[in-house]
């Protein structure tokens, strides 16, 4: 038996490599290393890991610049998930990931196997998943085939969710022309763990047994990390079969029975097989442990006939992990599986020739020093420009046509700001029974961690109209928004995971975007205590050249040391005074009401304080965890008056207002702002004046209407109406 592999004809190999995305010098580098024209399988390996969707090949070199340590921080970047430690012998687990291109040419598969990818991330480090969150932008919701992607997106995640038990329990939705030809889908799972068993992926041991678990291999997405390091063209309809298939059903049984492995002392690395498969997962295992590792795909479970070499490494079927188990344990491990009615193969073994040699029929089918597969990747600085800066918008150079009710009324039903219930109603919130707060109820989710008291807090959040008029300031808003949203619930913001939505990062001004969020994130991450520990990129989300908007989504996790002590957004009953904490300006630039009622998007967007942000948001925790803020809801999109209204539209008690009659004071969107009620609001006012942080009563809560300063008034049921039939009316006609 040779231990070189039978190589494609030079010219073949050079035409396959562009195909398979290799630019010209990237393929002249793989002929380097090997010293050799590649076989049809290592060229698969070469390209598959060297894509922009495995190698980050044009994001490195910024990410690095992120914070990503702090005391809490028990596992930063670089593994399957983040981990932070949350007291009492526990640690959170979490990340979220981007399926935006399979779920463009097929919604469902493409979101629901999001789902699954980014579970398989957390329970892979031996954590329980507790808590499923998406971040969703569309196009405009006439555009072709919107009403289809919004169907199949939203079926897919909970189908998926629902089926596999995990409650999804937030997230967030814009709509934008931006997203007609690229829908972003970025999906998060947090989940729980002992502090002191957190599994890895780095491989160690010469001779210990490589072993697949889980469903069969078959020949859906082969190449998908692939396609989703290119732009979409006209023929992207032609891509369908590189979107996976998912089975949620055997994905709940996959997690059962990796979780009684894991009680077990079998296990010395875990790790899923996401994008690129079984190439990346063996590769990106052994490389981690400076191993070598020969697999004989022989012995890989098919549910097709007549599967090659290469078909099998890029194969990225769903509900499969790669373990490196200790020498023994095989049969342990093995009826575990077989009890769950899961496939258990001894695939290969450890080496410490530092090499990787797949092996299939007899025949040597890839022969790959590792190292250089690393080492030796594309790592581009790409060439960047920053975004102009835009002008400051004063409020009173833009006419107001309609006048504060009418303007609610519009801004409550529009699409950004209409209610969700549509959407999250196909998703079982609350199933496993530690939901404290649900989708609606607050301004993070809040679900409980096992037994205890504690709880976690989370969100997703970015405002992309923000990053696009100025990327940086962009990327503070999005983390100062996810710390302010747990902040309001009366939790304590730790981390972060991101996911970094941008076009085609070989356009200067695109890598401009990429480079200004990022600055923006880092110095949020720095001045909030709130360190990246996951993330992931996708770039490339254009069609046929036009991108989307750069959004860089944050997912935020905090901790509640009693789930008693958190609120939510709900007005209370009458007698409550509603107070302001936040410095108002009346920001118009780039807000929603310029945009809906003005009928214009212009305008530098709100500048992100830090510091504000820190001293306001610790002192509304502080008086949240002290017993004294009955509801709390932060400013965002739409401003103060909205603000109000979805209060009041979460319980259906109404608010007598006071304030100046002025546009900018009501629907500016000025940043690090809340709005809590609270019974004796003399006593928070002068807590706030003692701590240095602006305050002031805006109203009262009571009555059914929301009586508004210039004399308008709009009841409650008026407004939920409007807010509540947008979407079902959208989607009527159906997909």
């Amino acid at each position: 038996m040779t231990d070189l592999p039978i190589p494609l004809a030079p010219e073949r190999a050079k035409q396959l490599g562009a195909e398979f995305g290799l630019k010209g010098d990237e393929y002249d580098r793989v002929l380097a290393i090997l010293g050799r024209t590649p076989s049809l399988t290592e060229l698969g390996i070469f390209s598959v890991m060297w894509s922009e969707h495995c190698s980050y090949k044009s994001s490195r070199f910024w990410l690095k610049q992120l914070p990503t340590k702090a005391p809490w921080v028990i596992q930063g970047p670089g593994e399957n998930a983040g981990v932070i430690d949350i007291g009492e012998g526990l640690a959170a687990v979490f990340k979220m990931e981007s399926h935006n291109h399979p779920s463009f040419i097929e919604p469902y598969q493409g979101a629901a196997t999001g789902v699954g990818g980014i579970l398989r991330d957390v329970f892979t480090m031996g954590a329980r998943p507790i808590a499923n969150l998406n971040a969703l932008r569309f196009g405009a919701p006439d555009a072709p085939r919107m009403k289809q992607i919004i169907d199949g997106v939203v079926r897919g995640i909970g189908g998926y969710g629902n089926c596999v038990g995990v409650p999804t329990v937030g997230g967030e939705v814009n709509f934008h022309p931006r997203y007609n030809g690229n829908p972003l889908v970025n999906a998060m799972t947090v989940g729980i763990a002992r502090a002191d068993s957190i599994f890895y992926a780095a491989a160690s041991g010469v001779g210990n047994p490589v072993v697949y678990v889980g469903s069969k291999t078959g020949r859906d997405g082969i190449h998908g990390a692939t396609m989703a390091s290119a732009e979409f063209d006209a023929n992207s309809e032609e891509k369908r079969p590189t979107v996976q298939v998912g089975d949620p059903f055997s994905e709940k049984l996959l997690i059962e029975a990796c979780m009684e492995l894991m009680a077990t002392d079998a296990i010395v690395a875990i790790q899923d097989m996401g994008a690129a498969g079984l190439t990346s997962s063996s590769v990106e295992m052994a490389g981690k442990g400076d191993m070598g590792i020969e697999l004989v795909l022989d012995n890989v479970p098919q549910r097709e006939t007549g599967m090659s070499a290469y078909e099998m490494m890029l194969s990225e079927s769903q509900e499969r992990m790669l373990m490196i188990l200790k020498p023994g344990r095989e049969a342990v491990a093995e009826a575990i599986f077989h009890k769950w009615e899961l496939d258990f193969a001894v695939i290969g073994h450890l080496t410490d020739t530092g090499r990787i040699v797949i092996r299939h029929k007899g025949q040597v089918e890839a022969n790959i020093e590792l190292a250089p597969l690393e080492s030796q990747a594309p790592l581009y600085q790409r060439p960047w420009v920053p975004t102009p800066k835009l002008p400051v918008l004063e409020a009173a150079s833009v006419a107001d046509p309609v006048g504060l009710k009418a303007a609610l009324l519009k801004l409550v039903a529009c699409p950004d700001l209409c209610s969700r219930r549509w959407i999250w109603d196909q998703y079982d919130s609350m199933v496993g029974g530690q939901t404290a707060k649900r989708p609606g109820a607050a301004d993070a989710a809040v679900v409980r961690v096992e037994d205890h008291k504690r709880a976690l807090a989370m969100t997703t959040d970015c405002t992309p109209r923000y990053c696009l008029a100025d990327p940086e300031e962009g990327g503070k808003q999005a983390v100062a928004e996810a710390w302010r949203n747990i902040t309001a619930v009366g939790g304590l913001p730790l981390a972060i995971t991101d996911n970094m939505n941008f076009g085609n990062p070989e356009k200067p001004e695109i890598m401009g975007q990429f480079a200004g969020a990022v600055m923006g994130i880092g110095a949020a991450c720095t001045a909030l205590d709130f360190p990246v520990v996951s993330g992931n990129v996708s770039l490339y989300n254009e069609t046929e050249g036009r991108g989307i908007l750069p959004t860089p989504a944050i997912g935020g996790v905090g901790v509640l040391e009693d789930v008693a002590q958190a609120v939510g957004l709900a007005m209370p009953e009458a007698g409550h005074a509603l107070v302001l904490v936040g410095e108002t300006r009346g920001w118009l630039g780039q807000s929603i009401w310029l945009r809906e009622i003005a009928g214009r998007e212009d305008g530098a967007p709100p500048p992100v304080d830090l510091l504000a942000e820190r001293r306001n948001g610790d002192f509304v925790r502080g008086r949240i965890l002290a017993g004294t803020v009955a509801a709390c809801h932060d400013c965002a999109d739409g401003g103060l008056l909205v603000t109000v209204a979805e209060m009041a539209m979460a319980s259906g008690v109404g608010a007598k207002l006071e304030g100046q009659d002025d546009k900018g004071f009501w629907f500016g969107e000025d940043q690090g702002r809340y709005v809590l009620a609270v019974r004796d609001a003399p006593a928070l006012l002068a807590a706030a004046a003692a701590a240095g942080v602006p305050a002031r009563q805006i109203g009262v809560s009571g009555g059914g209407d929301l009586a508004l300063p210039n004399g308008e008034a709009i009841s409650v049921a008026e407004l939920s109406a409007a807010h509540e039939a947008t979407l079902p009316n959208l989607m009527r006609d159906g997909a």
